[in-house]
Formats: C-alpha cells, sequence, structure tokens
C-alpha cells in the first residue's frame, strides 16, 4: 500500500520570512495538495540562544497571507503533536542515548576553549576551517580517548557535555535527490556533528531525524544550502534502524542575487531598495523595521505566483497561474538544479499583472489601507471610481496613493513654471476665469457635461481645446500626470474644481 504524502515546513523562529523560505512552503504546499497529502508546519526552535518572541506569529501570518495554510501546525495541532521542538526535548534524549549505547554517537567533554585552541593548532593555510572530524577527534577529550572510568566520573560529576555523531571513515556516502540525482560524500570530508547539547537540547541534525521519523514525512524539501549536512542525516536514518522509512529528498535550487552572484540577501535588499522578507519584520534586538512584499503593496496572488516561477516551470509559455492552477501544474521533475536570479522588476510586473485583472471593488477594499495611511477616507463609491480610472498606471497597490492622492486632497503645491511653460496668455486666464462663472451654474456635474461647457467657451476667447488641457491638468492635478481632466473633475466635485482653478488664476 503505497503511504499517503505528508511533507513539512521547518523554520527557525529567529528572524523574517525570507522570500526563499516561503518558496519551500509553497513547493511543499502544492507537492501535498497535488498529491492528495498534508502539509505540516513545525517549528524548529532548539536553539534557544537565537528564539525571538514573536517570530512564531509572524512566521504563521506570513502563511496565511499567501494562502499557505498548512493541515498541520502548532495552532491548529494534529495526529503528530506537539509541533515545537522544544516541547519534545526529552524524546531526542532517548535517541542520541541509543546512538551512544550502539556506538554511533559519543560524548565529548571539550571546553569551548579547548575546541578554539585546537583550531588554533590545526590552522594551516590550506585548512583554513578546522573540522571535528576523524583526524582531530583523537586529539580531544572524549569517550573515545578518555577510559571508561574517566568517562563515568565525568557524567556523575556532571560535567558539560554534548554528543557527537561517529561519522565512519573511508566511506561514500550516497543518497538520490528528486532533482539533482545521485549524490556522493566522502566521509573522511564530513565532521562529527553535535547531536545533542550540554543543556540537553538537540541540534536541528537529530532533531530533523527523529521527527520526519515520528510524524511519517514522506518528502522533505529544502534549501540546497543543507547539502552538505545530508550525509550526516543519512547516517542517523541508517543507525537508527529507519532507512527504509526515510523521506525522498529534493534540495531546491539557490535565490540568486539580481547579478547571480551568491545567494539573496536582506542586505542586498536594503542596498538595491527591495524588500526579501515576505511581510515587515521588526527585530526588536535592533529596534528597527524591516519592510516586506506586503508592505511595499504586492498582492498575496502575484507574491505566489512569481515565487513559483523562481526555480519551477511549467513547460509553457505562460506565466500566470492561480494557486489552483499551480497544483495542477506542478511536479517536482521541473524544478531547476541552478540557482534562480531574482529580478525585482520582473515582480513587479506580475503584480502589475494581477492588478489589472482584479475587479475595482477588491482592490478598493486592498488598497485603501494606502489611503487611510495618508490621513484620508474616502467612501467606498469613491475608491472604486477613482481605481477604474488609475489602476492601468498602477504597479503596486501603494501606487493608488501615488497615481490618485489628487483625488483625496488638494495638491499642495502647483508647479507653475509648467503652466508658463505651455505658453501661458492673457487669453486663457481671461478664459478660465469666465469659465468658472459657468461651471458654478452647470447643473449636470458629469464629465461629459463639463468638458462640453469648455468646449462652447473656447471660441469666445480664440482658443482651441488643447490650448487649456495641460494648464487645466496642472491646477488639479499638481503637475503633468493623472487621467482624464475632465473625469478628474467630475470625482473632486464642482466646488474644489473651482477652488483648485482659482488658486491658480487668483
Amino acid at each position: 500500500m503505497e503511504k499517503r504524502v505528508r511533507v513539512r515546513f521547518a523554520p527557525s523562529p529567529t528572524g523574517g520570512l525570507h522570500l526563499g523560505g516561503v518558496r519551500t512552503v509553497l513547493y511543499n504546499y502544492l507537492y501535498a495538495r497535488a498529491n492528495g497529502g498534508d502539509f505540516v508546519l513545525r517549528i524548529e526552535d532548539t536553539d534557544q540562544t537565537r528564539f525571538v518572541k514573536g517570530a512564531e506569529e509572524y512566521i504563521l501570518d506570513c502563511l496565511k497571507w499567501c494562502g499557505l495554510m498548512p493541515d498541520e501546525s502548532p495552532v491548529v495541532g494534529g495526529p503528530y503533536a506537539p509541533y515545537r521542538q522544544s516541547e519534545r526535548k526529552e524524546m531526542y534524549r532517548e535517541y542520541a542515548m541509543q546512538l551512544v549505547g550502539q556506538g554511533h554517537a559519543y560524548y565529548a567533554f571539550d571546553t569551548t576553549e579547548e575546541l578554539e585552541e585546537m583550531r588554533r593548532v590545526l590552522k594551516t593555510d590550506e585548512h583554513s576551517s578546522v573540522q571535528y572530524d576523524h583526524n582531530t577527534r583523537k586529539r580531544m577529550r572524549n569517550s573515545l580517548t578518555l577510559s571508561a572510568d574517566e568517562v563515568n566520573d565525568l557524567l556523575n560529576n556532571g560535567t558539560p557535555h554534548v554528543i557527537r555523531i561517529l561519522v565512519p571513515e573511508n566511506e561514500t556516502i550516497v543518497f538520490n535527490d528528486m532533482i539533482r540525482g545521485n549524490i556522493m560524500f566522502e566521509s573522511n570530508l564530513v565532521d562529527d556533528k553535535v547531536l545533542l547539547k550540554a543543556d540537553g537540547m538537540p541540534t536541528y541534525h537529530l532533531a530533523v531525524v527523529v521527527d520526519d521519523y515520528l510524524m511519517k514525512i514522506t518528502h522533505a524539501f529544502r534549501g540546497e544550502e543543507w547539502l552538505p549536512s545530508a550525509p550526516v542525516h543519512l547516517l542517523l536514518w541508517q543507525y537508527l534502524g529507519w532507512i527504509a522509512d526515510m523521506p525522498q529528498w529534493a534540495h531546491l535550487p539557490l535565490i540568486l542575487k539580481p547579478d547571480g552572484n551568491g545567494k539573496l540577501s536582506k542586505r542586498d535588499g536594503d542596498r538595491l531598495g527591495f524588500p526579501v522578507f515576505a511581510m515587515n519584520w521588526y527585530d526588536p534586538a535592533k529596534d528597527e523595521t524591516t519592510m516586506g512584499f506586503r508592505e511595499m503593496g504586492f498582492m498575496p496572488q502575484a507574491f505566489v505566483n512569481m515565487l513559483a516561477m523562481l526555480g519551477w516551470n511549467s513547460g509553457e509559455e505562460k506565466e500566470i497561474y492561480s494557486l489552483e492552477e499551480l497544483v495542477d501544474k506542478f511536479s517536482i521533475d521541473r524544478v531547476h538544479k541552478g540557482g534562480a536570479k531574482f529580478d525585482f522588476e520582473k515582480a513587479k510586473w506580475f503584480n502589475n499583472q494581477y492588478i489589472q485583472q482584479t475587479d475595482n471593488e477588491t482592490l478598493a477594499d486592498l488598497a485603501m489601507p494606502y489611503i487611510a495611511a495618508q490621513g484620508q477616507n474616502p467612501s467606498k463609491e469613491l475608491m472604486i471610481k477613482v481605481i477604474a480610472l488609475v489602476k492601468d498606471r498602477c504597479t503596486l497597490l501603494s501606487d493608488f496613493w501615488a497615481q490618485g492622492s489628487f483625488f483625496f486632497t488638494t495638491p499642495e503645491t502647483i508647479d507653475e513654471t509648467l503652466i508658463r511653460d505651455a505658453k501661458w496668455t492673457e487669453n486663457k486666464e481671461l478664459f478660465f476665469a469666465a469659465w468658472m462663472d459657468k461651471l458654478n451654474e452647470l447643473a449636470d456635474w458629469t464629465d461629459v457635461a463639463i468638458e462640453q461647457s469648455a468646449i462652447e467657451l473656447l471660441p469666445s476667447f480664440t482658443l482651441k481645446k488643447g490650448d487649456i488641457m495641460l494648464p487645466l491638468r496642472i491646477m488639479l492635478v499638481g503637475g503633468k500626470f493623472g487621467p482624464g481632466v475632465y473625469h478628474i473633475a467630475e470625482l473632486i466635485g464642482k466646488a474644489e474644481t473651482i477652488a483648485r482653478i482659482k488658486r491658480v488664476i487668483g
């Protein structure tokens, strides 16, 4: 009988959720849904020194915004609870002790100073980084070099210690990756990773294996930066007698800097002016907030669509996919091996496509927070009308303020030099003075009626329609931008239209 597909996303609650992390969530989610399986969120909070208050809630909020909610999690629970590693602490020690008893792991009593001294002494020009491995373990204070009595005395006296995996010498470790095929590692190049720390908490290496086994995870998708840890994990699956139940692994390609040189980082986003986190992240340690895609004005559907295409393609020319379509099309064998360069302009293109295809009423709700942030509280009816006029100029939800602020508030400044540059004449000034009187008497305040009233008056001042369009736009908007001027006049109303004209020619 074929196993039910079970995948997991296992983040550490240490900071903002990088778009690479969201893409890992997405590929897990798509694979689970495409195969009728379960998507599990597990919080890997074993490193208490890096734990940040509020980070777990932030991760859940990000997943909710993206529409990628897990079937099992610390919040919704599930048959394999608890889903926080810190709440599963005792079970890890049991497996660490099993490994020690089998001779696959050992106690290490080395102090921080002793480890630093070892690295200092053995460091050479050829070996700038020194590992705790088959060579160095023989020089250190551990249960491989000490007698059984010495080890027992140290343990009985409560001497701080860790438990390390005993990596075998001169072996080739092989596993099959769903994306990369067969991958081989020489065991002599692998260090004896710590499995259980001095505080009794497991490291990622032990916890991920134990939890994946106990939670019956069938497929593990993670970033390629975890490839160097794969041989340790494979050995643990083997040593614990669970190799037949080991998940199929897929190491996802990195998301690269725009120039392709290295993994995309928060620092790159700060330097180049774009977000790398899904949502705003407040760092309490630094007392600073880093902007996210949501707050910049991205729609979640566009963000998810963009991420799906960073390292995967359907084989079709099409690029715009709903989440349901992505579930239908997704297959892990179309995930690329090579890294995907992040292109912020392309990301904005995706958002623009979604804005254009979204109905105006929905956009009014989505854009309202950006208008409210400027101290304005327009009616839903006005918002819908404004959006209909400016949406083709908007790439981000935040653009609705930039492109339509003059609908909600009088422009603070008017660039009168633009009016002068538009061949301002006395005739034009007289026209606008006369037109204000005519507008004041206009009963039908619609764009058509407003335009007609201007057209009827123009011949009296030997002017043509084109002579007044730019000056009128600048009077109403403050600059040379915006939708049709008569549409603007209709929406801002009679009194405001006349007041803005009078402000310039008065």
